[in-house]
């Protein structure tokens, strides 16, 4: 009897929203944006203060804040943390500029404090995201030196006064722009690329790789059943000789022995072979193999999806 294969992964795997990425980075590069003005001199008035601020909260931090939420929902730590903490970064950068705009200035040791132990935060997660993708480490290092750039401030305005401190608005300036123009490329490579069905935007792999952990090789399996199933596309029940079927898979670039898999899936019921050389058939060398029904109902379903109707 054929059944419906249920692996019993969905509960553990189960994705419950589409890719957040693109909102949290679309979100980010707006918030960068409405502060992009300032760093060079522009809309330092409480209407420009209000203005960027109010960015700063539906963009910087709303959008981010529901993409971290949506992310840990689909099991992305990474991705989760990243987001969620930046977005209350982005709720503190909404304070501070509506606290400007009234005349209240923050603290500057409780913010020098703040960005000291974001530094460190990000820091470390310009290693981890290294992991993912060159461009995504390069997009963390950016935000690093953005904060490097905010304590040199801080210090060269405790020492040499608010004129030379104001030299480093320009790089300020820049590495917010550099961080927006990542955000912004990020969230299309994330969007149009796989609407497009091609890599317009193009995203680099990863810096640093991670020693690969040990699990199962379904090379060989996969490329046992690809060609009987495309054998029987061909030629119905028709058997294919094993020399034939070992130097296809061979062929597919399978260099492993075939030999255990051909009577693993006999044993499962989901190949069919045709021995000599013993009574039992599971001791004999097997000469011609084909798929059973039961097999070519497995190979569509986990393979071909064709339960899968969305």
């Amino acid at each position: 009897m054929i059944k419906k294969v249920d692996l019993g992964l969905a509960p553990q795997g189960r994705v419950l929203f589409a890719e957040p990425s693109p909102l949290g980075l679309l979100g980010l590069a707006l918030g960068c944006a409405a502060l992009l003005p300032m760093t060079l001199g522009y809309g330092l008035t409480p209407a420009g203060l209000k203005t960027a601020g109010i960015f700063c909260l539906l963009f910087g931090a709303g959008c981010q804040f529901l993409a971290g939420m949506m992310s840990f929902a689909n099991k992305n730590l990474f991705g989760g943390t990243l987001f969620t903490a930046f977005a209350f970064n982005w709720l503190a950068n909404w304070w501070a500029l509506n606290a400007v705009a009234g005349g209240l200035i923050p603290d500057g040791t409780i913010i020098l404090a703040v960005d000291i132990a974001m530094l460190v935060i990000f820091i470390v997660f310009t290693y981890g995201f290294g992991f993912f993708s060159k461009l995504l480490f390069f997009f963390l290092l950016d935000i690093d030196l953005l904060f490097v750039a905010r304590l040199v401030k801080h210090f060269v305005l405790k020492s040499a006064g608010l004129a030379a401190a104001a030299k480093l608005d320009l790089p300020i300036g820049l590495f917010t722009l550099g961080l927006a123009v990542i955000a912004l490329w990020l969230a299309f490579a994330a969007l149009i690329n796989l609407t497009a069905g091609k890599q317009l935007f193009k995203v680099p792999g990863p810096l640093f790789f991670a020693p690969k952990r040990a699990g199962f090789d379904w090379s060989t399996r996969f490329n046992v059943f690809d060609t009987l199933y495309k054998h029987w596309r061909e030629h119905a029940f028709e058997e294919l000789s094993v020399e034939t079927l070992r130097q296809r898979v061979k062929e597919a670039g399978v260099e492993r022995d075939i030999l255990p898999e051909l009577f693993y899936l006999q044993e499962y019921g989901a190949l069919q072979l045709r021995t000599e050389g013993a009574s039992d058939a599971s001791l004999g060398v097997p000469r011609t193999a084909r798929l059973t029904a039961g097999g070519i109902d497995l190979y569509e379903q986990l393979i071909l999806k064709k339960y899968d109707f969305a």
